[in-house]
């Protein structure tokens, strides 16, 4: 099988190579860049897997890489719907105190997005 792999130019063992595509199906943040000013992290958002529960003291700058549909879902229920494009910025304020919220890709393919967050008001 190695040497089937090496035939294709493949450098990855079969088992690394199931690694590889299971990752791509979870939703996950990748840290960046921190410091006292801004914390920077990349999400990928994948279709039916939704990024756990969480908050944000501070808003935030999203820079879609790969652009898509996400829906902001808040623990009670409400929704705020979200188209966006690759290549442009966009604002999303501070959480209200004491809520929570996931990303739901709620399109046909993987987004990625950069989020610049101000630690900072």
């Amino acid at each position: 099988m190695r040497r089937w792999c090496a035939a294709l130019g493949i450098g990855l063992p079969v088992a690394a190579l199931g690694v590889v595509i299971a990752q791509q199906n979870l939703s996950q943040r990748f840290p960046q860049f921190e410091n006292e000013d801004v914390k920077v992290w990349r999400s990928v958002i994948a279709t039916g897997t939704p990024l756990p529960l969480h908050h944000h003291d501070h808003g935030r700058v999203i820079i879609p890489l790969k652009g898509g549909k996400i829906d902001v879902v808040e623990q009670d229920g409400s929704t705020e719907h979200h188209v966006w494009e690759a290549g442009k910025a966009y604002w999303l304020p501070k959480n209200a105190p004491n809520t929570m919220h996931k990303d739901v890709n709620v399109g046909g393919s993987q987004v990625v997005v950069m989020v610049v967050e101000l630690k900072k008001d």
